[in-house]
């Protein structure tokens, strides 16, 4: 198994887990240039994204 080089690791996007940024509620607010967003977790357990 090789190990990824510094410069591919720089390259990976963040991972965030859904659960963390939702909270109990399982939604929270996303703004994106003056927009805001809504992140939700359904009970289906699967994730929704609604302006």
């Amino acid at each position: 198994m090789t190990r990824p080089q510094p410069e591919q690791e720089e390259a990976r996007p963040p991972t965030y887990d859904a659960h963390e940024l939702t909270g109990r509620q399982g939604s929270a607010f996303i703004e994106l240039d003056g927009k805001v967003y809504t992140l939700r977790i359904t009970r289906q357990n699967k994730l929704i994204l609604t302006k």
